[in-house]
């Protein structure tokens, strides 16, 4: 395995956290490079469903040390939890040894989730469906130069307290506007510094040990938290994330020059999903919407919102793949589509300027896919290990996509289970 970057390519929710799972056995590193706990990757873990938000998904190997990067958002009171959880459920999560966090890391603070919930208030019909986990405004604090950052959690609570104090009097005029109760900066303060003492062990200079990593020639695996399409400048905004979900994210998320990322996999869907607010071209309309969601269990990793569903986007995801990099497409989720007949694929889109194979960066939600439908398939996929074991319909879809999104699928995923893959 060389330097190697996972990333979704789509809106996120494609099954990142098996894949990573997978591939984490041969790495000594895998590392998270953006976004925070609004990001959720499901494992499963002596048979039992674990999601983790913000530890990396190479977690459950021993061997492997899991990097939370200085790109990441981290609340430290839901880290620390997070942690804990991990530990009930016995696995290894060993503070300095197996589990780093950057110091430069920025902090997810209460003020920053109230702002949350007050933009997306002060947007109305123009929400943008965020978790509402302080996200935005904690990157937002990062550009204004203001922030916490988890090396801070290191201070003395005095230290902490007036800092604290110090965001307080930014947001106060208009969190007092909104009706948002007083802060209180010495309960804070205390919170974060519990949090620093009982995370001290792990915040270190991630970046430093990433770079001397490289140069060692050592097998590193970088975890994207959500997909190309919610990607800050590149994804389809305003309807995005806060930070650069794509690869291009990684350098600056990690501190490793970005020369040394190798290769780039990217992961699909059969079919497309998004959870919150945004244009979808290939949406399925309630209610014929419920049997795919039922079959796939549609539901946010992280805060259990049905996700919306559509038929596979195969001008998406040439997007998602061009814009990313990736030399190879691992897919998830073909179980699912067993017992659905038509498949529809979207092959282009008709746009009030003509019929495109590109994906446009404005008026998204005008667009009309044009569709291509191939036959579908039945059967149980689940003990399949080898891809002339699958039915010959499911065959067919996956050479299908192959050949509309132009780069090879070299892996198919037919359940939730560590071992239900197919390597082609």
């Amino acid at each position: 395995m060389p330097t190697t970057c996972v990333t979704g390519v789509l809106w996120g929710d494609e099954g990142k956290g098996k894949i990573i799972d997978l591939l984490a056995r041969d790495a000594d590193f895998v590392v998270r490079y953006g976004g925070g706990h609004n990001a959720g990757h499901t494992l499963i873990w002596r048979g039992e469903r674990l999601v983790l938000h913000l530890v990396p998904s190479g977690i459950l190997q021993e061997r492997t040390v899991n990097v939370i990067g200085n790109g990441v958002v981290v609340d430290p009171l839901h880290l620390r939890d997070e942690v804990a959880r991990l530990r009930e459920h016995g696995v290894t999560a060993d503070l300095g040894r197996n589990l780093l966090v950057s110091e430069r890391a920025p902090l997810i603070l209460p003020m920053h989730q109230a702002l949350d919930r007050v933009m997306e208030a002060v947007r109305g019909a123009g929400k943008i469906g965020t978790t509402g986990r302080g996200i935005g405004p904690a990157y937002a604090d990062r550009a204004y130069r203001s922030g916490l950052r988890a090396g801070d959690l290191l201070r003395g609570v005095g230290e902490l307290r007036a800092a604290v104090e110090a965001l307080i009097r930014e947001k106060e005029p208009l969190f007092a506007a909104h009706g948002v109760p007083p802060f209180d900066a010495a309960a804070i303060a205390e919170d974060l510094a519990a949090a620093g003492r009982d995370l001290a062990p792990a915040i270190t200079d991630t970046g430093d040990l990433l770079r001397n990593a490289v140069r060692a020639g050592r097998k590193i695996l970088f975890e994207g938290a959500q997909g190309v399409l919610l990607d800050v400048d590149l994804g389809t905004y305003p309807y995005v994330t806060s930070s650069n979900a794509s690869p291009a994210g990684v350098p600056a998320g990690t501190g490793i020059p970005p020369t040394a990322l190798d290769k780039v996999v990217g992961v699909m869907k059969a079919y497309a999903t998004r959870v919150g607010e945004g244009p979808f071209p290939t949406e399925i309309p309630e209610p014929e919407v419920q049997r795919l969601r039922d079959a796939g269990n549609e539901y946010g990793s992280t805060t259990r919102r049905p996700r919306r569903c559509g038929w596979f986007d195969a001008v998406a995801v040439r997007y998602g793949v061009a814009v990313s990099g990736a030399a190879e497409l691992y897919m998830t989720n073909l179980d699912v589509l067993s017992g659905f007949d038509p498949l529809r694929i979207a092959v282009a889109y008709e746009t009030p300027a003509g019929r495109t194979d590109r994906f446009p960066a404005f008026d998204l939600d005008r667009v009309r896919p044009v569709w291509q439908e191939v036959p579908g398939f039945t059967g149980d996929l689940s003990g399949a290990r080898a891809f002339a074991d699958l039915p010959p319909g499911a065959r067919h879809y996956v050479e299908t996509l192959e050949r509309y999104v132009g780069v090879p699928i070299r892996l198919v995923s037919v359940g939730p289970a560590r071992d239900q893959v197919i390597q082609r």
